[in-house]
């Protein structure tokens, strides 16, 4: 049986350590007593001059003692020096090793030109040439000799120039494209205009991003202090949320290099041209940064075409998100994951490969086109970000070439007094190169390797507008342009801010900007009011389609939309209006549109219940004024169908249990009843036509389908009877909308507040209290 400590690797013990010095200088000191007979052997025998006698026999002394030493590791075991906190035993150590590895190379080359001397001298001895082996290694000598003449040798120099031309010629035109798009930015070079006071809405970030670079720039006594800069940053948030106006404001602020790069840029072609791109980003990068002091930034924007999950590593985990879209567009409330997905929404598409690639790249042994895959790119980027701290290249090749042959000839001592008489070690440059990704994909879609500590691992977090971030970026927008005075009032601050729920910087930058156009249009040298709500209409949905609906549609499209905000504002507490509109946008004939007036992460049954109320608001109030509902319920529908689903689904929300006292049946059999009657109810409502969807699979079970259909019949039970008891509110409600066709902000909260809207109390026991469907 063994133990640890008879398995741990063996230490050089003193004696060990004495004996193996004694044993070298023994095999020194006879390959120098025989060294004056080999020079008198060559000189006066063998008559060659004397320099090169000389040259000769230190070389013979060199591989005699290099012959030992390779005899010597054969017999003997080489100690582990594994914890050995000596330092000069450790370089000894490193010298042998290196003398070893040295002669071991030469005896294999110098056993490889003998055996090829002897098989050729076999040969020629078979086919009757009848030539002595030393003739025949000066035969091979003599013939390989011409391949040196000048001839010959600029023949040999010239091939690498012709491949190096053809390879331009067939690669340059893609490599030029790929390396147009990486661009250097000098200090004084270009002025983007932007610095870190001009990114407003993310306070957050921006002081995350102070911290980072103030160590940038100044982190010698950081350093000093034991710890380590940040070499990369990655930017993550929806698109339109000021990632790449941060990164120039950086750079603006920096005063050093800039390279940027889109995550596009990398996809080549053909496979191999976007490692190559990588390492001339690397070098321009280096360049600028030893030309500035040290320091350069390279900013990839949409790393994500780069930098995403690899296929061996499987794809990120599916998850049943809440539902945030109404397919019609009709009802809209603004809640973090609805902002979310409208800027996720804006994104551009990213390229697919072209169908011919796509059948290349299916050949069997690897593809040859790249087809925007970015595997490569992505390994050579991860090397790249890892080797940036290496020593120059050149500096390690000269170190280690003259170290080596200085330890081979056994002649130079590693020191003397103390002194190291070898090349130091090579130190990296201190070029501090820094990199910054930009995204706009869940960080579970990243290739983990990238997003690791010691790469970009410090990750800053973008959220989209909230109302005070979208305050913050109106005072810094409007303070640029010409306006009233009334548009500096808190009041309509406060009512610009609801208006403009999923709006980013740009788009708020852009109401501005438009608003004065119309100002300026009409002769007036300041906007208003009136201006910026137009403005504002035209970007979200672009010029509204002034179409004349016939008097009866006009009528029952207002009375829907009322419907929708009466619902909204009985029932959703923490939300308020800030829209309601009977103009068509798109493919909604009008629009209700409510803001969260504090924003949360998440919500209660009763909240989630009372969005499927307003989201059949609407169905209700055609059925209480029109008797049967219109085709324009059918986004209302579905939209309330994937809710339900969803909080049966994946928030493990049942329908409400209800107290109910009947004299004629007990309480569970009048429960049970009841909840029949809402089934049926929600079986009617309930959309089927979206197979194959997350929601599809909660309604194909049985017991769920079920408690989805008895939230519906809840819902729009509670909707009903809130349209009957306030049919008034809603007549005069769709009078002014009718009227005034689209009512903002301040307009739609007095308008709902003035109709004193009471919900009505239901007795479920009582067949009056159900309505025909």
């Amino acid at each position: 049986m063994t133990t640890d400590a008879s398995a741990a690797p063996r230490r050089p013990t003193p004696n060990l350590t004495a004996q193996w010095r004694s044993l070298t200088r023994a095999a020194t000191f006879v390959a120098v007593l025989t060294s004056p007979a080999v020079f008198v052997w060559l000189h006066n025998r063998q008559g060659l001059a004397l320099r090169y006698a000389l040259l000769l026999t230190v070389i013979e002394v060199a591989g005699f003692r290099g012959l030992v030493d390779l005899a010597f590791r054969r017999v003997l075991e080489t100690p582990s020096l594994f914890g050995e906190e000596s330092v000069e035993l450790r370089d000894d150590d490193i010298v042998a090793r290196r003398r070893v590895a040295f002669w071991r190379m030469v005896w294999k080359l110098v056993r490889f030109v003998l055996v090829l001397v002897t098989l050729l001298w076999i040969v020629l001895d078979f086919f009757g040439h009848g030539l002595s082996w030393g003739e025949t290694a000066g035969s091979l000598w003599h013939g390989l000799s011409h391949l040196w003449s000048p001839n010959s040798f600029g023949t040999f120099i010239s091939l690498p120039f012709f491949f190096l031309f053809n390879f331009l010629i067939f690669m340059g035109p893609m490599l030029a494209m790929g390396i147009s798009q990486i661009r250097g930015y000098q200090p004084g070079d270009a002025e983007w205009g932007v610095k870190l006071e001009h990114v407003r809405g993310q306070a957050e970030a921006k002081e995350e991003i102070r911290r980072i670079v103030t160590l940038w720039q100044s982190g010698e006594r950081f350093e000093r202090a034991g710890g380590k800069r940040e070499r990369g940053l990655l930017f993550l948030g929806a698109p339109g949320t000021g990632k790449t106006m941060l990164a120039k404001a950086i750079a603006t602020g920096f005063n050093s290099p800039f390279v940027t790069i889109p995550g596009s840029g990398f996809a080549q072609t053909f496979i191999g041209l976007d490692s190559i791109l990588v390492r001339y980003l690397a070098r321009k990068a280096k360049r600028l940064a030893r030309k500035w002091g040290g320091q350069c930034i390279v900013f990839i924007d949409e790393i994500d075409a780069v930098g995403r999950r690899r296929s061996t590593l499987g794809d990120s985990l599916p998850s049943f998100r809440e539902p945030t879209f109404e397919p019609s567009g009709d009802l809209v409330l603004e809640t973090r994951a609805w902002r979310e997905k409208q800027f996720e929404l804006r994104a551009p598409e990213r390229p697919e490969p072209s169908r011919f690639v796509r059948i290349v790249n299916q050949v069997p042994g690897g593809s040859v086109f790249g087809g925007g895959s970015g595997q490569m790119a992505l390994n050579q980027l991860l090397v790249v970000m890892d080797g940036l701290d290496s020593p120059p290249l050149g500096k390690r090749v000269l170190t280690n070439g003259v170290n080596t042959l200085l330890d081979a000839l056994y002649f130079v001592p590693p020191r003397v007094k103390g002194r190291r008489l070898r090349l130091p070690p090579p130190r990296p440059r201190n070029e501090q190169i820094y990199f910054i990704g930009a995204t706009n994909v869940p960080i579970e879609q990243l290739d983990p390797a990238l997003t690791r500590p010691g790469r970009m691992g410090r990750h800053v977090w973008f959220r989209t507008p909230t109302k005070s971030d979208r305050l913050d970026i109106f005072d810094l927008y409007l303070g640029r342009v010409s306006h009233v005075v009334d548009l500096d009032r808190p009041e309509r601050r406060d009512e610009l801010d609801r208006m403009t729920m999923g709006y980013s910087p740009a788009m708020i930058e852009q109401v501005c900007s438009m608003a004065l156009t119309v100002a300026h249009h009409t002769g007036r040298e300041a906007f208003g009011w009136e201006d910026i709500v137009n403005a504002m209409t035209t970007v979200e949905s672009g010029t509204a389609i002034d179409i004349e609906y016939v008097p009866d549609e006009t009528r029952a499209v207002a009375i829907h939309e009322a419907g929708h905000a009466l619902a909204a504002h009985a029932y959703l507490k923490g939300a308020e209006s800030t829209r309601l509109s009977i103009r068509r946008r798109g493919g909604s004939l009008g629009h209700h549109m409510a803001l969260q007036k504090e924003e949360r992460f998440s919500s209660w049954r009763s909240e989630e219940m009372a969005r499927l109320i307003w989201a059949l608001g609407a169905m209700a109030a055609e059925r209480v004024f029109y008797g049967e509902n219109s085709t324009g319920v059918g986004g209302d529908v579905q939209a309330a169908t994937d809710r339900a689903a969803w909080m049966v689904g994946a928030c493990g929300m049942a329908p409400e249990h209800m107290e109910l006292r009947c004299d004629d049946e007990s309480e569970d059999e009048a429960r049970e009843r009841v909840m029949k009657r809402f089934q049926r109810i929600g079986t009617q409502i309930v959309n089927r036509t979206h197979a194959g969807s997350a929601e599809s699979a909660v309604l194909h079970d049985p017991s769920q389908r079920q408690m989805v259909e008895q939230l519906l019949g809840q819902a729009y039970l509670a909707a009903h009877h809130l349209m009957e008891a306030n049919r008034d509110a809603v007549a005069r409600v769709a009078d002014e909308l009718v009227e005034k066709r689209e009512l903002y902000g301040d307009d739609v909260v007095r308008l709902l507040d003035a109709q004193k809207i009471a919900l009505p109390e239901l007795d479920l026991t009582k067949d009056e209290a159900w309505p025909r469907l």
